[in-house]
């Protein structure tokens, strides 16, 4: 059995999940409202424009995105409907598919990220400072990795 959390802990565990879930509703809402784009669809398009070719193997874009592979594959398939991406074979593995950016998928990033980023900023950002952040950044680097 796990051994209970102290009230301290319990505090700054409950002050985190409460204040990222507030955090990641106003990111979806807002995004969602000025752009019609979800936070997941935002995190391929970034995910894709940063890639080699503007491309990444499914299991790849699952794992960066920290979402299962069949999420992965609902998520890309919604988003080749809208013209945004295409799942296109492997050139190295024709088993293997791969998630290709569209010049539509771009242009929808490119005019989504001045408001998403203004968001990120006006909830986050703009409430840390530099060395507050540099915690932050540290601090989920460490869970991430763990």
């Amino acid at each position: 059995m796990a051994e209970p959390l102290s009230e301290s802990q319990l505090q700054h565990w409950r002050t985190f999940v409460e204040s990222s879930w507030a955090l990641h509703t106003t990111l979806e809402d807002e995004l969602r409202a000025a752009t019609g784009l979800s936070m997941n669809d935002y995190h391929v398009l970034v995910a894709l424009a940063e890639a080699p070719g503007r491309r990444i193997r499914m299991g790849e874009l699952a794992s960066r995105l920290v979402l299962s592979p069949s999420r992965v594959t609902y998520q890309i398939s919604s988003m080749v409907k809208r013209g945004l991406v295409e799942k296109q074979s492997c050139p190295d593995d024709k088993r293997g598919f791969e998630a290709v950016l569209t010049e539509q998928g771009l242009t929808a990033l490119r005019e989504a990220a001045p408001a998403h980023l203004e968001t990120v900023r006006r909830s986050f950002i703009d409430h840390l400072d530099d060395e507050e952040l540099a915690i932050v950044g540290r601090v989920f680097a460490k869970i991430r990795k763990a």
